[in-house]
């Protein structure tokens, strides 16, 4: 089978810093923690906790009221960056507007959790309002593969239309299905990455009851999300969306688009020994698939964008797989976990992740871990902790990890396009 080269012409997305990618990027390079305190008023329990929010985003004015008021807020923020994700690749939002077949065109999304507000709004309208019935809208609000349905209808797309559901994996899963498509020539353009909502108040209270939130206040939830520190308390939760246009690279050149990076390499596997313990072997055997997949040896990556999700458990697991696969390189490995900043993502994390993983190669440039400095976890040693904001050259592959509960590991690699 002829093996197709993948390039990503598109990216978008809807962040706590707003939708601009270069102003996303520096931001993340500068250390700043999009982490703030989070009080509820409208619950009979508010929930107080640092948390992650895409304050300012107003779906009706972006995607138009008609649209907007069909979806639940994780498809509001899938939507819009999917659009500008698919402005970004210059491609005509309708299909009416080029002569191009979309048959070969499709959507893969992921989310974790997809419409599960929908769903809460309507059980608390039927037993703590007692109201006789719910929305008529909660089964097309609520359904998961929401976003894939909407962005194939919206921009003609003919071809799959596939949603993904892997926990924190979701995304990276998402994104690699849709590169094996492109890859394969299945597919010629593929739109995918994830979203997800995570402030309901059923899920931040079942994440508060498996102890693995971090603690904070008014005062201190800038710095809560301390990935690999040896004080961290857990991680973050937070919203947003973020997608990537994948397309046949002799396509991409034929139409004269503009190309951010490649996408070489993607492997999932799944740890099969526990349902959220994290298993070393499992994520080394992803990593080295991925390297296997994109055909390069271990000493062609110069950053691994990690899972990094701050849990006591977690972080050094991940560590020691990196250095499981990575060896006598990994001192030297720059690595680095971008939820310190932007939160933990749940079913969007991978597709955020692999953003700023295609812009630290487009910009030669590596965010950090931030809050880490002189609070490094002993039992984290073996890698090359990216402390502040660094600027490289010659960063030609990067990884960027995705560990998810339920033993599903996704890793995508990245190439910079040359100069």
């Amino acid at each position: 089978m002829t093996r197709r080269r993948v390039a990503i012409t598109g990216l978008g997305l809807v962040s706590p810093y707003g939708a601009d990618l270069s102003d996303f990027f520096e931001r993340l390079c500068a250390g700043e923690s999009a982490v703030r305190w989070m009080v509820t008023q409208d619950e009979p329990r508010p929930l107080k906790t640092p948390f992650v929010l895409c304050q300012g985003f107003e779906p009706d004015r972006v995607l138009g009221k008609p649209l907007a008021s069909m979806m639940e807020r994780f498809a509001h923020l899938g939507m819009t960056a999917v659009f500008n994700a698919w402005q970004d690749a210059a491609l005509p939002r309708s299909a009416k507007d080029d002569d191009s077949d979309r048959s070969g065109w499709g959507c893969s999304w992921g989310t974790a959790l997809g419409g599960l507000a929908a769903h809460e709004r309507g059980a608390r309208d039927l037993w703590l309002k007692g109201r006789e019935r719910v929305s008529p809208l909660s089964v097309v609000m609520g359904m998961s593969n929401a976003v894939n349905a909407h962005a194939s209808i919206q921009l003609g797309l003919g071809g799959v239309s596939s949603s993904h559901t892997a926990a924190c994996a979701s995304a990276s899963i998402a994104i690699g299905e849709a590169y094996r498509r492109v890859r394969s020539g299945e597919a010629t353009v593929m739109v995918t990455g994830g979203s997800d909502v995570c402030q309901s108040v059923s899920v931040v209270r079942a994440w508060e009851a498996m102890r693995v939130m971090a603690q904070g206040d008014e005062h201190t939830s800038a710095q809560a999300c301390r990935p690999f520190a040896a004080d961290r308390t857990g991680l973050v939760l937070g919203e947003g969306g973020a997608a990537l246009v994948l397309e046949d690279w002799d396509h991409a050149v034929a139409r004269g688009a503009r190309i951010h990076a490649e996408l070489i390499g993607y492997a999932t596997n799944c740890d099969h020994s526990h349902l959220v313990r994290p298993d070393r072997s499992g994520q080394a055997r992803a990593m080295r698939g991925v390297l296997d997949d994109a055909g390069i040896t271990a000493d062609a990556v110069g950053y691994i964008n990690a899972h990094g999700t701050a849990t006591p458990e977690g972080d050094p697991i991940e560590v020691q797989s990196i250095v499981d696969v990575f060896g006598a390189r990994a001192p030297g490995l720059p690595v680095s976990s971008t939820k310190s900043m932007h939160g933990h993502l749940l079913g969007a994390a991978g597709a955020i992740e692999a953003v700023a993983t295609v812009m630290a190669l487009r910009e030669q440039a590596i965010p950090p871990t931030a809050h880490l400095s002189g609070r490094l976890d002993p039992a984290c040693e073996g890698v090359d902790h990216v402390l502040e904001g660094r600027r490289v050259n010659g960063l030609r592959v990067a990884l960027s990890n995705s560990f998810a509960f339920g033993g599903s590991n996704a890793v995508l690699a990245f190439a910079a396009t040359p100069a």
